[in-house]
């Protein structure tokens, strides 16, 4: 059975493997803050059905609790451990949607059912809830084991021990940019994206976290920092990691893998 990868915009995807849709890091807002979405349309009601919802980290662009509400009840979501006691609200609108909420940190995994299990993987990223308060949930990434082995990768630093903590994989769904003109620590940029992937040795990967948002008023400042990652990532692994098939999807595009 092929795999589906879906591509919303931003972290959010949607993977498809053996009958069960995994979400990643679910952003429907066209507006979060001081950012807009500047690329693609805001993803249809069908983009929150999903089985099992996986949040990487605690920032708002990764757990948005509008979002969040629309899953439906029965949704099995997936949170940094801990996260339940920083984010206000994240528990109460659990309760109110009918979700499973279940939190985990790296090596601990989650059966979803069909045979489909999640691990949750170390990350090099701040976990925090910003602006304020100590890292009290770590950043993860997340390995859905099912037909194939999908890495999503949350936000993370390209770090020595990666592809030993996540382990064998079939495709990865990688950073390659950010919402802003800079990428501060514990990013992946283009550059350090192919990196990432010459080291995990995937046969797909899938560039995510780029060109969607952009701050208010910042259109003109940089715009390549924008417009530009998905395509260099893809460039960049050619170099580095040529036996990777790269699949760089539009917003909302399947990607169907064999």
């Amino acid at each position: 059975m092929p795999v589906e990868i879906t591509w919303w915009g931003h972290a959010t995807c949607t993977v498809e493997d053996s009958g069960v849709r995994v979400l990643t890091d679910p952003l429907f807002a066209v507006r979060l803050a001081h950012l807009r979405r500047r690329r693609g349309a805001a993803p249809p009601p069908e983009a929150a059905e999903a089985e099992v919802a996986l949040v990487s980290h605690l920032h708002a662009d990764h757990l948005h609790l509008p979002s969040l509400a629309r899953l439906a009840a029965g949704t099995l979501l997936v949170v940094p451990r801990g996260a339940p006691r920083v984010v206000p609200g994240l528990a109460r609108l659990a309760r109110l949607r009918g979700l499973t909420l279940t939190e985990v940190a790296p090596g601990e995994e989650v059966a979803v059912r069909g045979g489909v299990r999640v691990r949750a993987v170390s990350a090099r990223h701040d976990g925090r809830r910003l602006p304020f308060g100590p890292q009290r949930a770590p950043a993860l990434g997340y390995v859905v084991q099912g037909a194939a082995r999908t890495y999503f990768a949350g936000d993370t630093g390209l770090f020595a021990t990666m592809a030993e903590e996540v382990g064998p994989v079939d495709v990865a769904l990688l950073p390659v940019g950010g919402w802003g003109p800079y990428l501060g620590p514990g990013h992946l940029d283009a550059g350090r994206a192919a990196r990432a992937l010459a080291a995990l040795a995937p046969s797909v990967a899938v560039p995510v976290h780029y060109g969607t948002f952009w701050p208010i008023g910042m259109d003109a400042v940089r715009p390549h920092e924008f417009h530009a990652p998905g395509e260099e990532f893809a460039r960049r692994a050619g170099q580095l990691a040529p036996e990777v098939a790269v699949r760089v999807p539009g917003h909302g595009e399947r990607v169907r893998l064999p």
